[in-house]
């Protein structure tokens, strides 16, 4: 699950929440951590809070659960030299996302994951969400990447379509991960044959959450459905206003975190803030 950053009022890292944080969702039942994805707030940060959240995260976990790092840009060369400034003997893989902003061919995000794949020293998960990124990882694109590149061993898909999910299912190979980037098409996409998910929603509603996906991993449907649809608004009302500002909102509300974002988000408004505290009434 993609952790966020906890804020101080002051704008600075709350450290001490960022470790309530973790021991919460491991205690949850989540399987692993990613640290400094697109939920951590992360083009907020400075590389040297990086550097200690991951640091923090890491030393907190304890070796409880793996750690997926959050390093990718639209910068090939400038991805690559970070690997010699962050502590990749202690993670156990990167998240890396296409290149953003700059829109590549397909062919061009080709060549950039193929010499990230040269130079990596851990396991890269590839990320596609074309809604943030501006451009479409196609799943023949995806596909050369899995086949062709040693150090490539899953994805996050966050395209939000049903076919291309499923033609990657079709045609990946066996030691290929196919990880949900849609926390409420996850269980839909594990039925299409995807192996799990990277969720925001695992921040707040850790326990109903890993519920949801374990069993959908076991083709129990019918109790998945059952918590799919206890969790469905809720779902919704974390992304209604923008990632982080929903599950920061719920966070702030369970006494985990402040409801603390950096700019240019913000906090969610009076009537989404309202209509998740009416939401949580029904989780109790």
């Amino acid at each position: 699950m993609a952790l966020v950053t906890p804020f101080k009022s002051n704008n600075t890292v709350d450290f001490n929440a960022l470790e309530k944080l973790v021991d919460t969702v491991i205690d949850g039942g989540v399987d692993y951590l990613v640290a400094l994805g697109t939920t951590a707030e992360t083009p907020t940060l400075s590389h040297e809070e990086k550097v200690d959240i991951l640091h923090h995260i890491i030393e907190r976990n304890n070796h409880r659960v793996p750690v997926v790092c959050g390093l990718g840009g639209n910068n090939t060369h400038d991805v690559i030299n970070q690997f010699e400034l962050y502590p990749m003997e202690k993670i156990d893989a990167i998240l890396s996302v296409s290149p953003y902003y700059n829109k590549p061919s397909q062919s061009g995000i080709i060549a950039h994951y193929k010499e990230i794949n040269k130079q990596s020293p851990v396991p890269i998960i590839l990320y596609n969400v074309p809604g943030r990124t501006g451009s479409n990882m196609l799943p023949a694109t995806t596909l050369l990447l899995a086949n062709e590149c040693e150090h490539i061993i899953g994805i996050k898909e966050a395209s939000g379509n049903m076919v291309q999910c499923m033609e990657l299912v079709k045609n990946r190979p066996t030691h290929f991960t196919l990880l949900s980037g849609d926390d409420n098409l996850a269980m839909a996409q594990i039925a299409c044959g995807f192996d799990g998910v990277i969720s925001v929603a695992a921040n707040c509603f850790s326990k109903e959450f890993c519920q949801l996906i374990q069993s959908s991993l076991k083709h129990d449907f019918t109790h998945a459905q059952q918590l799919q649809y206890k969790l469905l608004e809720g779902l919704d009302l974390l992304f209604a206003e923008g990632n982080p500002s929903g599950v920061k909102c719920v966070l702030s509300e369970l006494g985990i975190c402040a409801n603390e974002l950096r700019l240019p988000m913000m906090p969610v408004s009076d009537t989404t803030r309202q209509a998740i505290q009416t939401f949580l009434t029904t989780l109790a």
